[in-house]
């Protein structure tokens, strides 16, 4: 088993609410045979060996099914019966889905209208409601909270809940296991920043760099400023669905904060060339938001070195779209 580097964390912030490696490790315990250890791959890229953590191959297609196990295995009885309800652009939706059937609970999502095909289809497929929404007009996180209002349901955020980034925080727990070296740097992509709050948390010792599409880099832009700035209004498209969070939570910006994480963004260029190399060179198939942090390495943003694990993090996508995306 590798083990960390030994540079200290900064203390969080000094705020109660935020999760702590504690509930990292707890969640490993909660959520076993739930989820699945996923593969740890080498790459070679110049003179150095990077570490592959594919959490594409999760079960649902991302890393989203850790987390979403985790939340709704706290769950009183009276909450179970009630349901959930969550809202996303499909990787999430689908681990809430495919968390809550194995757990019996009811549950909805709301989903924007423009969600690829192959997350709605998933998300159906594991009996869930879905609600859809514009995401250019309506807000996601009132239509959910409505929902729940009216139901009795709980809401479960897909970034913005301690016990949803202690479970993602798990694969982290599982790299540092797997890795044959020591893990000194973590390349994250980065929506909400549930996953890098999470491993940040797992994995103390190691440099985290979290990599987010241009003109969606507010996470980036807030670790920079030291307060939380939104996504600028005239956002450009991005092909990394995943990807578009308007605004960062408190909770995921306070631990990498905290943890002095770094951001860099990529071009759609860069993603798309991630995706075809992933595809070409190592056979996986790889979803645009789940390949920025492979595109940021491969485009020299952030330079390979010892011990560096780059997350490949969601490969939901469908074949037809997947093959023109790759050519």
């Amino acid at each position: 088993m590798a083990h960390a580097c030994t540079v200290s964390a900064k203390p969080l912030m000094g705020n109660d609410n935020l999760p702590t490696r504690a509930q990292v490790l707890d969640a490993a315990e909660r959520i076993r045979g739930l989820v699945i250890e996923t593969p740890l791959r080498r790459l070679r890229l110049g003179d150095h060996d990077v570490w592959l953590k594919c959490e594409s191959l999760q079960t649902g297609g991302s890393f989203k099914l850790r987390g979403a196990s985790n939340r709704l295995a706290l769950l009183s009885e009276a909450e179970r019966r009630a349901g959930v309800v969550a809202f996303s652009s499909g990787n999430h939706a689908q681990g809430v889905a495919i968390a809550a059937r194995r757990l019996n609970i009811p549950a909805t999502i709301v989903m924007p209208a423009d969600a690829p095909a192959p997350k709605v289809a998933g998300t159906r497929a594991q009996g869930a409601e879905i609600v859809f929404y514009d995401r250019a007009s309506e807000d996601r996180v009132a239509i959910s909270r409505a929902l729940a209002a009216e139901r009795g349901a709980v809401v479960v955020p897909s970034f913005d809940d301690p016990h949803i980034i202690s479970g993602q925080g798990t694969a982290g727990l599982e790299l540092v296991a797997q890795c044959p070296e020591s893990v000194r740097r973590i390349v994250i992509c980065c929506g909400g920043g549930g996953l890098a709050a999470g491993v940040a948390l797992a994995v103390p010792g190691a440099e985290i760099v979290v990599v987010e599409p241009e003109g969606w880099d507010d996470m980036r832009r807030s670790l920079e400023l030291g307060r939380i700035v939104p996504v600028v209004a005239d956002a450009p498209p991005t092909a990394c669905d995943a990807l578009q969070t308007p605004v960062v939570s408190p909770l995921t910006f306070g631990v990498l904060q905290a943890r002095g994480a770094t951001g860099v963004s990529v071009s759609e260029d860069d993603v798309r060339a991630a995706g075809r190399f992933a595809w070409k060179e190592l056979d996986l198939m790889v979803e645009p938001g789940g390949s920025a942090a492979l595109a940021a390495v491969l485009a020299g943003k952030v330079a390979p070195g010892p011990g560096t694990v780059v997350m490949v993090t969601g490969g939901n996508m469908d074949p037809a779209t997947h093959a023109a995306w790759v050519a």
